[in-house]
């Protein structure tokens, strides 16, 4: 096998042209990049082959959350002398005071060009709490804004940490001044801002009671680490001691709120969505022995069953574990631990046969417990699969899925609620239904949620029990945003400001429609009189409800429909759904900080930004 050291730095390119005295221009295998050289000095080759490298260190650092320490380490510079010898890894300090603002200041310029030319945005605020005694927290701001060829995007405006203390008062001057930095101040059209979010921090999900799918530790499974799973309400109470408040003060962060966002806040309704699971869990304490012991049986089969024989039963993305203390990030929130339960029941003779767990196995009633149990939340998990989509934590994904799904998901789990019969868990569906009826049936009232999921050209009014209503409630919905009047101003004073968009181009004039004696036989076109909004309103109900793509279809409507399209933009900046930079918080908060006590990174605020925005730097 040849030495890696005797590998031509030309073989990283190809050469595109060679001239007179060696000259030669080449493209980099890797990046495009044209170099121009002579074969007999090659230092702008070695030059741009240390800059590549170094560029993937740093994209490898933001990816994966890692310590800038990494390029100290000596199996990571070894490792580097193998594949590369002429490289010399950059120092640490290069790296964290260098190279990785470098690349903060380059998302900063390409973030503020993409606002400048929005058409239409939205806000969404994310809190992350840290240790105690490490840091108060971590403040992301998050842009979701809609270019002018009608593509959503979104960026990391801002991560920022919180020491000594995050009260209300503070968190909105730090959100202002973020706004004012990036010139979106009252342009925003609604900012998603959960008024519980003081006590949302801990960054760690809502957990099936009892249902750990990892080795137990010590003795097994105890009372301990069913209270650790239920709610983290244990982590949840010590971190709003340390700096976010406790329950008292959750009336004041929600007057803050109203105070200094007024009618432009919109609660997030995929943690609405979790905190009614929660909640329902939370009401039936019974189901936690029998998911604690359907959690034995699972980990003693993935330890005892062939790999082979456990991809029969679990073949979906994040089901499959591989073995103990082999499982997916992914199957510790409870939408994810519920499809695994899903299939252990499903396959649950013949897992018993294969693995022989005597005692562990699952009886008839403990069975159907945990069936009844499956059915009553399978809706919950298919509205969360719905709002979340495929979204994964990596941060290129610039999935963006708007309010308009929330309103039919709420109609639907009260539906399923109403019909459901739980002789097993009674007190799960009364629950549920409580947690449904206070935290998300307001949307069925909301004036914002009847629009935007009317103007989703996949449901239009076919959800509607009383359609002539809803249509008032529209035309009044739509009147308020229609004109030229702007959105509401984030500033604490509230005081509106006008912001027009660019107006594009006018079409060009085909000359055949000028007048002239020629073709004064044709009959003149009526002049077209604009429609009214019940008139664009009407016509558009008439259409068939269609699956296509919102935003596809209102950018070939826009024209047809101009007051609707022009509500519709706004609407569906409004995310559903948690950020980018809320999953990375919590990726960060399981792997930075699996230990108490481990030391956050100093540059933490920077690789979380520079991970949101990945995107916008190396895609």
């Amino acid at each position: 096998m040849a030495s890696v050291s005797k590998v031509s730095i030309l073989d990283y390119f190809n050469i595109v042209f060679e001239g007179e005295n060696g000259k030669i221009e080449s493209n980099c295998k890797a990046c495009g990049t044209r170099i121009q050289a002579k074969r007999s000095v090659t230092s702008n080759f070695v030059t741009h082959l240390k800059v590549l490298i170094s560029e993937a260190i740093a994209k490898m650092i933001v990816r994966d959350l890692q310590p800038v320490s990494i390029v100290e380490n000596q199996g990571f510079r070894e490792l580097l002398q193998l594949l590369e010898p002429r490289y010399t890894p950059e120092p640490q300090h290069y790296i964290q005071s260098q190279l990785l603002p470098a690349y903060a200041y380059q998302a900063q310029l390409a973030t503020r060009q993409a606002l400048a030319s929005a058409h239409a945005l939205s806000l969404s605020l994310d809190l992350w709490g840290g240790l105690s005694g490490v840091t108060s927290g971590y403040l992301g701001v998050t842009c979701h804004f809609l270019t002018s060829e009608w593509q959503m995007r979104s960026a990391l405006l801002a991560c920022l940490p919180l020491t000594g203390g995050s009260s209300g008062n503070r968190i909105l001057s730090e959100f202002d001044e973020v706004c004012h930095s990036h010139g979106v101040s009252g342009r925003a059209f609604r900012v998603v801002a959960d008024p519980l979010l003081p006590t949302r921090t801990s960054g760690k999900p809502c957990c099936l009671p009892g249902f750990l799918l990892s080795p137990p530790l010590g003795n097994g499974q105890d009372g301990n680490d069913e209270e650790e799973v239920d709610g983290s309400n244990n982590v949840e109470r010590e971190e709003i001691r340390n700096g976010h408040g406790d329950a008292g003060e959750e009336g004041e962060w929600e007057y803050t709120w109203e105070q200094g966002l007024g009618v432009s806040r919109v609660d997030c309704f995929s943690r609405s969505l979790e905190q009614c699971v929660r909640e329902g869990l939370r009401s039936c304490p019974q189901l936690s022995s029998t998911l604690a012991k359907a959690a034995c049986f699972y980990n003693y089969i993935t330890s005892a069953v062939p790999p082979e024989k456990l991809s029969q039963v679990f073949d979906g993305p994040g089901l499959m574990m591989g073995g103990q203390g082999n499982f997916p990030e992914a199957a510790q929130d409870w939408a994810a631990q519920l499809k695994v339960l899903r299939r252990l029941l499903d396959s649950v003779d013949f897992l018993e046969e294969m693995s022989g767990p005597g005692e562990l196995g699952l009886g008839g009633t403990e069975r159907a417990l945990l069936r009844e149990f499956t059915d009553t939340l399978e809706p919950f998990t298919e509205a969360w699969d719905m709002v979340h989509g495929d979204r994964q934590a990596d941060a290129q994904t610039d999935r963006h899925v708007s309010i308009s799904l929330a309103l039919p998901c709420v109609l639907g789990l009260r539906k399923h609620l109403s019909e459901t019969s739980t002789p097993h868990c009674p007190s799960l569906v009364v629950g549920l239904s409580q947690a449904v009826e206070r935290l998300l049936a307001p949307i069925l009232e909301n004036p914002l949620y009847i629009t935007a999921t009317t103007l989703d050209p996949q449901f239009k009014l076919t959800w509607s029990s009383n359609p002539d209503w809803h249509r008032q409630v529209i035309i009044e919905e739509v009147s308020k945003h229609s004109t030229a009047s702007s959105p509401v101003n984030l500033n604490t004073d509230l005081h509106p400001q006008s912001h027009t968009p660019p107006a594009p181009a006018p079409s060009p004039i085909s000359s055949l429609s000028r007048p002239c004696k020629l073709f004064s036989f044709i009959k003149q076109r009526p002049t077209t009189q604009a429609k009214s909004l019940e008139q664009e309103l009407a016509i558009y109900l008439r259409e068939e409800p269609t699956d296509e793509e919102a935003l596809h279809y209102w950018r070939r409507k826009a024209i047809d429909f101009p007051l609707l399209a022009q509500v519709a933009k706004r609407a569906f900046t409004i995310p559903v759904c948690g950020t980018v930079v809320e999953s990375i918080f919590t990726t960060a908060g399981r792997f930075l900080l699996p230990e108490r006590g481990c030391v956050l990174p100093k540059n933490l605020e920077t690789l979380i930004y520079l991970k949101a925005n990945y995107r916008l730097l190396w895609t």
